[in-house]
């Protein structure tokens, strides 16, 4: 149950979080296009149009992290491999991009993000990861060997 409300909450705040930065692009980007100067001698109609390109690009990325927790809330199951790597991909950002916030924005910012970042991380770690749980075994009676042929599953300590 605990597994799917987070990997569910990680999906909404993803999907905010790709909502209010391809909005921050996109103020960016007008801001670059309607100014008439140039920065180091580049054209201000490819730095803005560079700009909603990566806002676009974000925004898709978070999009595919929320895709992905979404199905694993829903299917109450484990990543795949590939999926992982995305959200671990996800979740190193997150954690290089709060460092960077607390310094440039401040330490809401960087709350902000450190909650995004565990969002991810205990979307990782609650779900096994695809092995089979190991079957239950009986405990062996005293005087009979266990399942590991010790006595009564204890192991001698002694060397």
């Amino acid at each position: 149950m605990l597994r799917r409300l987070v990997a569910g909450l990680a999906a909404i705040v993803l999907v905010a979080e790709a909502a209010v930065l391809v909005l921050v692009h996109i103020v960016l980007g007008k801001t670059t296009a309607n100014q008439a100067m140039s920065i180091a001698g580049s054209d201000p109609d490819v730095m803005s149009k560079a700009t909603y390109a990566l806002g676009a690009g974000m925004g898709a990325f978070l999009l595919a992290c929320a895709v992905i927790t979404a199905v694993a809330a829903i299917r109450d199951r484990a990543p795949g491999r590939f999926a992982r790597f995305v959200l671990v991909s996800a979740a190193v950002t997150h954690g290089v991009l709060g460092v960077l916030t607390v310094v440039l924005v401040g330490w809401a910012a960087f709350a902000t993000m450190m909650l995004i970042l565990c969002l991810l991380v205990l979307t990782l770690t609650l779900y096994e990861d695809g092995r089979r749980p190991e079957p239950e075994v009986e405990d062996a009676k005293p005087g009979e060997p266990g399942p590991h042929g010790e006595l009564g599953g204890l192991r001698p300590t002694s060397p």
